[in-house]
Parts: structure tokens; C-alpha cells; sequence
């Protein structure tokens, strides 16, 4: 009997078995014919990091346990012990907390570039060996957009290799590789997956070289994705046009209300015309913006938030992103909690700083609730 299944069953199988030595040969005499153990590869994993690879226009990908394995996985691509790193100072808490706190560890220096920097004047940052630029296309929590094309420009002038993490945009609004980027790298946890209910990443790269690296590492590092994440993941991406749409949908409504809401001082959201990259957001991300929207509320101080987030019954405080169900989230206390007051305030993270991941709900009811949460934080009650 032929079972032809139109979804890709979960192998939820730790090895595969093998008829006779001969097989065992054939294994590895010719690569990707099939399987040994699925720390080396399983058909679910592989499903998913053959399907990001095509949205992102890829030479290969590998699929991981977290974003934080991607972003590990990216950058042993390049480097050893020895080796430096050029981060954008605006960049995601953990990943920060990663070269400053482990890699730094094993001999990979880090040095951070404001984001003004990052393609009219990297040179004075660099080292004789620097292997590679770290950015985001949207950086976390103030949604400052990278002219990914400069950026990688300025790398390669450099000999510097452009790592993009593409989280916050998803390959539906912008493919860094198709900018000049050589890694590009998701928490699939977040806009692929799309649901919270998976923890997981891809390193996507523009060579086969790279890819096969990618492999490797993630092989013997044992950051292999389990079957039935990924098969939850590769469900999630088959949604992922249509829950885009409806993020960035949202988003905009959300952002415009907040720009007019007396209890809001500042508002970041590349749709808005007054965000500074907002000509270069559309151009990148194909005239749309994403569903993250951060604002400052005008009493700039914790208790100030506490009051939203009590007041508030549809941006729950759930630190992460990116489900279909709304979420706020506290950047001076979650994912950037590990840097110093003075690092924070540079970067224009203060206390009254709230993050959005706006869902796909009804918008009306969305913008009822941040209306009313709002009105809680101006009138002082816990609502």
C-alpha cells in the first residue's frame, strides 16, 4: 500500500535503522540520501530550513533549538578564538548578552557601532580581525531600520561579513540577501512560527560554502531543532503572508492612535511618515511596516506602565513577540535588562518605554483596549 500524505508526518524518531552495512555506506558516500540521527538531520528540520532557505532566497539553511542558536550558529560560521565582532549598539538584549557574556569568553571581542555609523562610517571600528557586522532590519525595541544595502557595502569595503538578523521584518516584508547580506538568521520562534507555542531558529546563507558550515556547526554543537517543533513551525509558515498582512495592518491603526493619545510622548513605528527611515522601511519592506509598534509614555516612569498594563486586557505583559494574539512587553526589564541604566538611557530605553506586538485581532477592539488602558495610566488609576 502507497501512502501519500499531504502533510509531512512528524518523525518523532531519535535514530533511523539501516538494512545492512552496505546502506550504512551509502549514508555517507552520498550525502542528504537519508537518515542516521536526528541530531545530523530529520526530515521535519530539514522541511523547515528547506522552506525559510526559499522564502529568504537562500543557498541553504539550517533549522535550530532557539533564535539564540542561530544567532551562535551565524557568527561561528566566521569566527574563532582571536577573531572580532561589530554589533549594532541597537540590537536584541539577548544577543548582546551572548558576545559580551560567552563568546567574549572564548576569545571572540565584541565592539558596539551606533546605529548613525553603521554604513557612512564603520572603518574606525573595525580590527585587523574583524569577521563580521551584526545588525537588525528592525532593531528591537525602537524599531530603527537599517539600510541593509550601505550596511553591506560597508562591510565588504571592510573584508566584513553582513549578519542580518531578520526577526522583527520576516522574509514577507524584506530577504537581506537580496540586499547583500551573507547570513541572514530568524527567532523562528516569533512571526515564522507565529503561534507561541514553539521555540525555535534558522540561519539562512548565500553560499553553499556557508551553508555547508551552517550544518556542521550545528551538528556537532547539537542545536538541531526536534521533529516536532519544526513540524509546528512549518505549519505556522504556511500563514505567514496572511498574518503579516493582518500585523502590519493593525500595527499602522495602532501607531496612528497613539500619536494622538495626550498620555503618549513618542511613538516608533516605521509606518508613521515622521519615523526617521520610514522612505527607507517601505522601499525595503515593500511599502509595509511589520506588527511591532514601541511607544514612551508622556509620565515616564514604571508606575506609569504598571497602569497600562494593568489597565489593558488585550496586550497582556508577555515577554516576547510576534503571536497572532497581542502582547506588550517592558524592554528596560525583560530583554534588555542586562545592559546598565547609563547603556539603557543611551540607547533611549527609559522607564516609561512600552513594546507592542500587535496581533491579528479585530483592530476596533485593539484600539478600544489601548484607549482605554491609556486613559488608566492619565487618570492614575489601576483600572
Amino acid at each position: 500500500m502507497h501512502i501519500h500524505p499531504k502533510i509531512t508526518p512528524i518523525y518523532q524518531t531519535s535514530v533511523f535503522k539501516f538494512e545492512d552495512l552496505n546502506e550504512l555506506e551509502l549514508y555517507f558516500g552520498e550525502p542528504g540520501s537519508r537518515y542516521l540521527y536526528s541530531r545530523n538531520g530529520n526530515p521535519n528540520s530539514d522541511e523547515l530550513a528547506e522552506a525559510v532557505n526559499r522564502l529568504e532566497g537562500g543557498a541553504g539553511a539550517v533549522a535550530t533549538g532557539s533564535g539564540m542558536a542561530a544567532i551562535f550558529a551565524a557568527v561561528l560560521t566566521y569566527c574563532v578564538a582571536g577573531d572580532h565582532v561589530l554589533c549594532a549598539a541597537d540590537i536584541y538584549g539577548g544577543s548582546a548578552a551572548l558576545l559580551n557574556q560567552e563568546l567574549e569568553r572564548l576569545g571572540i571581542g565584541v565592539t558596539y557601532v551606533p546605529f548613525e555609523d553603521l554604513t557612512a562610517n564603520l572603518a574606525p571600528y573595525a580590527r585587523p580581525r574583524t569577521r563580521l557586522l551584526l545588525c537588525e532590519t528592525i532593531s528591537n525595541p525602537l524599531l530603527r531600520v537599517v539600510d541593509l544595502q550601505a550596511a553591506a557595502a560597508a562591510a565588504h569595503a571592510l573584508g566584513v561579513k553582513l549578519v542580518v538578523d531578520n526577526t522583527f521584518a520576516s522574509p514577507v516584508l524584506t530577504n537581506p540577501l537580496a540586499f547583500g547580506a551573507d547570513l541572514v538568521m530568524h527567532s523562528v520562534t516569533k512571526y515564522l512560527a507565529g503561534h507561541s507555542d514553539v521555540t525555535a531558529g534558522a540561519v539562512v546563507a548565500r553560499t553553499p560554502e556557508d551553508a555547508a558550515r551552517l550544518k556542521q556547526i550545528g551538528t556537532l554543537f547539537g542545536l538541531t531543532l526536534s521533529p516536532m517543533e519544526s513540524w509546528l513551525a512549518v505549519r505556522g509558515l504556511k500563514t505567514l503572508r496572511l498574518r503579516m498582512n493582518a500585523h502590519c495592518y493593525n500595527a499602522q491603526a495602532v501607531a496612528e492612535l497613539l500619536t494622538q493619545h495626550p498620555a503618549v510622548a513618542e511613538v516608533f513605528y516605521p509606518g508613521l511618515p515622521t519615523h526617521a527611515q520610514h522612505h527607507l522601511a517601505s522601499e525595503q519592506g515593500a511599502g509595509r511596516f511589520g506588527g511591532m509598534v514601541s511607544f514612551r509614555l508622556a509620565d515616564d516612569s514604571v508606575e506609569a506602565v504598571n497602569r497600562f498594563m494593568r489597565g489593558s486586557q488585550r496586550f497582556p505583559f508577555a515577554p516576547s513577540l510576534a503571536g497572532v494574539d497581542s502582547s506588550s512587553s517592558y524592554p528596560a526589564g525583560t530583554s534588555h535588562r542586562a545592559l546598565s541604566e547609563e547603556q539603557r538611557q543611551q540607547l533611549g530605553i527609559t522607564a516609561g518605554l512600552v513594546r507592542l506586538s500587535v496581533g491579528i485581532e479585530p483592530v476596533a477592539e485593539l484600539l478600544t483596549d489601548i484607549e482605554q488602558a491609556l486613559g488608566a495610566t492619565s487618570s492614575g488609576n489601576g483600572g
